[in-house]
């Protein structure tokens, strides 16, 4: 087999302001295998870089693999490094193998794709007044605002009285104990589905203190989950977790992530990182598996190589062709 890559910029659409900073383009990678195709997000609050996910790829050698339905034993060989890099190789090798079998994805995975939750759409962070507005602007069924930084408490009242969509919050690490102690039953008051990664990664005190509010969403930790690991020391001190392909490392490995969830009785939300339509359509075959989704990456761009997951209102629907099942943004 044959393996190639080359840079994507992804144009967004509007600037995209979370608490780690803010971002008008991001840079990724897509990756090639013969004919299979993937994605890496250089998402640089996760220490990863276009550049090193290049060098990352440029060290790997896939000319003597004598059978690439061995997905399992080709991911596990593949070295340590970047979880964004092995994800694209990952994703890959299984649009790879749908396409050999002439099947999508989450057929052979034996899963039933009317049974995708709906997906929110995010707002980025901003002025309480400019997201209420983008709030009451959106056609979206579920919202999902960022927070973290300056006058939260008028942000989350502002959206609230602009939509009557349900909502959810990303703080991404954003909060001090006091303030998440504050906000979070203002958000309950506020009927907000969720609250993701109050605290920053590592806060386990933080979070236990939170577990024991009378008046809370519930709390998914992002940040704070990349292995399987750490899925299981959070056991009882949140409610779910969110599995993202590009943090973990692909397909297999979100599989994995999302049982062991569920072994410790966790809700998991599958999301994203900014990806197009390569990356998001890949997580969405594995969006039945999920309570909640957050896979509206192609939405924030307005330059998506590819067409694959559509969106219908908030409902995802999957492209029937083999493999993730992509095509060109030509063909109608």
């Amino acid at each position: 087999m044959q393996l190639s890559f080359e840079p994507l910029t992804l144009k967004l659409r509007r600037p995209f302001n979370i608490a780690h900073g803010t971002s008008h383009t991001r840079q990724n990678v897509l990756v090639r295998i013969d004919g299979g195709i993937g994605e890496a997000a250089a998402v640089p609050y996760y220490g990863e870089t276009a550049d090193g996910i290049a060098a990352y790829l440029s060290a790997l050698d896939f000319r003597a693999v004598a059978d690439p339905f061995e997905i399992e034993d080709l991911v596990a060989a593949l070295p340590p490094g970047s979880p964004a890099a092995r994800a694209a190789v990952d994703i890959a090798l299984h649009d790879l193998w749908g396409q050999a079998l002439d099947q999508p994805l989450y057929r052979l995975f034996g899963l039933n794709p009317n049974r995708i939750p709906a997906t929110s759409f995010t707002l980025a962070m901003d002025t309480p007044r400019a997201m209420a507005e983008a709030a009451a602007a959106a056609s979206e069924t579920s919202l999902k605002i960022k927070l973290g930084a300056g006058d939260d408490a008028a942000r989350i009242a502002s959206v609230r009285a602009a939509t009557r969509a349900p909502l959810r919050a990303d703080a991404n690490g954003g909060w001090t104990r006091e303030q998440a102690l504050r906000l979070l039953p203002l958000l309950a008051e506020h009927g907000f589905e969720l609250i993701e990664q109050p605290l920053p990664a590592g806060d386990v005190d933080g979070l236990r203190a939170l577990a024991e509010l009378r008046s809370r969403p519930p709390i998914f930790v992002d940040e704070s989950i990349a292995t399987s690991a750490d899925i299981v020391a959070h056991r009882g001190l949140v409610d779910g977790v969110v599995v993202k392909l590009a943090k973990c490392g692909g397909i297999r490995a979100a599989l994995r992530q999302i049982a062991v969830a569920a072994a410790c009785d966790m809700d998991v939300m599958l999301g994203c990182m900014v990806e197009s339509s390569v990356a998001v359509t890949a997580a969405a075959h594995l969006a039945p598996l999920a309570k909640y989704v957050d896979l509206d990456g192609p939405l924030l761009i307005d330059n998506d190589p590819l067409r694959g997951v559509e969106y219908r209102g908030g409902r995802l629907v999957l492209p029937a062709g083999p493999g993730l099942g992509l095509c060109s943004r030509d063909v109608n």
